[in-house]
């Protein structure tokens, strides 16, 4: 055996993140998905639970991606990748969609990140440096009128840098607008407190969650029903 397959895998993988986020998400609830990995979402949809999933692009009732050979260049996502249709969707008018944003319609929206604080204060648009290419697509008006903020993202950058932080470096998307983050590492509630852990991926030690966090982290485990222990 490889000294690769020897390593015992530790933390949850992009597809895992997306799977844990949608255990979290209720029956018959709306959701839109951001771009990147929770676009995941969408494959797990847990057994006699019903979730319709929107896209900004004018699409109620997302289901999963297809399989290859199967794409419909017609049907795709707002990150224009081919999506399916569950039975019963609607597909109406970009200004529409976003109506039903504006309007308070959706009852939770998974997005991406570049930086939370723990203040629920979201950075996902650009780093605000002179060559950065703005990204924003409709996460404002997401984060504004959407009910629910979900994140899920990589626990800290490509270079180990924190993307939990007392205050946002990055231009903001919104103040105050996250409720929850699903990491690589952990699974984290943004409260009046500040961050509160709530579970802790495989592997991962609390010391490890707290030194790749850079604000303060309370462990809230133990009132959580969901969560495990050490």
């Amino acid at each position: 055996m490889s000294q690769v397959a020897d390593i015992k895998k530790v933390g949850w993988d992009r597809n895992e993140m997306a799977k844990r986020a949608a255990q979290d998400i209720p029956d018959g609830a709306y959701v839109n998905l951001g771009i990147g990995i929770p676009e995941q979402v969408a494959k797990h949809v847990p057994d006699g639970r019903e979730v319709i999933y929107h896209t900004e692009n004018g699409l109620l009732g997302m289901g999963p991606t297809p399989e290859v050979g199967c794409e419909d260049p017609e049907l795709i996502n707002a990150g224009k990748k081919p999506v399916t249709a569950v039975k019963g969707a609607a597909y109406f008018h970009h200004a529409d969609s976003f109506a039903m944003i504006r309007g308070q319609h959706i009852d939770i929206c998974v997005l991406g990140a570049m930086q939370v604080s723990q203040n629920g204060d979201l950075a996902n648009w650009s780093t605000g440096s002179k060559n950065a290419i703005p990204a924003v697509g409709g996460a404002m008006d997401l984060v504004a009128g959407v009910k629910t903020i979900f994140i899920i993202m990589q626990h800290v950058t490509k270079n180990d840098d924190a993307k939990l932080l007392e205050q946002c470096t990055f231009p903001l998307t919104g103040q105050g607008v996250v409720k929850r983050i699903y990491t690589d590492l952990a699974v984290i509630e943004v409260t009046d407190k500040g961050f509160e852990l709530l579970e802790l991926a495989p592997g991962i030690s609390l010391e490890t969650v707290v030194t790749k966090t850079a604000a303060n982290l309370i462990d809230s485990r133990l009132k959580y029903s969901g969560g495990t222990n050490d």
